[in-house]
């Protein structure tokens, strides 16, 4: 089943409202709040709590495991239509992986410097007082913006977000204190997350347009009897 034009269009114009408050939201940090926020979590050893170091690990775990999901996944197929949860799971895992490949050239495009130092000297704000972006220049040292956790994050979690909406409270629950743990640890500015969330979020929506995850509202009908065919309602 295709996705009729008037709602690609209807998405491209949210996605372009998102990416106009993104570069609002991220200029309004940049200036006025990233540099005062690290300099907080530095001066406070915020991040020397461990709690939020261990939230950080998750996202890139996820990543790593998604391939096999797959290959699981579709092994799986090969008996039969996948029932809702495993189609979601699906979509999840590969919304992941492309927006992680997203967040790596937009990272090449933007060239940020690090809240911190704490890998190969690399220059940062509070080791080197170095702070800024140098587009089109490549390397692990100014590649803060955007954050690949956020943008992992969020590209998983939103597809199941859309798919199933009983979800979204937990799923907000669950990602929320991983987003703060990137601030917390100094490992991003704020506008670093912001603008990977926002990044995983318009992949994940488009992934689960796609994927026809989420149906046409103004048809219940229709929506009923393509996911009765599907196995997705009993």
């Amino acid at each position: 089943m295709t996705m009729p034009e008037h709602e690609y269009r209807r998405l491209l114009r949210r996605t372009l409202i998102a990416t106009a408050l993104c570069i609002a939201a991220v200029l309004v940090c940049y200036f006025w709040i990233d540099r005062s926020v690290a300099f907080f979590v530095y001066r406070h050893h915020i991040n020397t709590i461990q709690v939020f170091r261990w939230l950080t690990y998750p996202p890139p775990e996820v990543q790593n495991w998604s391939a096999l999901v797959l290959t699981i996944l579709m092994v799986r197929r090969a008996w039969g239509p996948f029932v809702h949860w495993q189609k979601v799971l699906l979509v999840a895992c590969l919304s992941l992986i492309v927006a992680d490949n997203f967040r790596i050239s937009l990272g090449d495009v933007c060239g940020r410097y690090w809240p911190e130092t704490w890998t190969h000297d690399n220059p940062s704000l509070i080791g080197t007082g170095t702070y800024g972006f140098h587009p089109f220049q490549r390397g692990d040292d100014i590649g803060s913006f955007p954050s690949g956790h956020a943008c992992r994050i969020l590209g998983f979690a939103t597809v199941w977000m859309i798919a199933t909406p009983r979800s979204r409270v937990v799923v907000t629950v669950l990602c929320a204190p991983m987003l703060v743990s990137l601030v917390a640890m100094n490992y991003h500015f704020v506008s670093d997350v912001i603008a990977g969330s926002i990044l995983g979020a318009i992949i994940a929506t488009y992934a689960a347009h796609l994927a026809r995850l989420q149906m046409p509202l103004e048809n219940p009908g229709l929506v009923r009897a393509v996911r009765q065919r599907h196995g997705q309602l009993a």
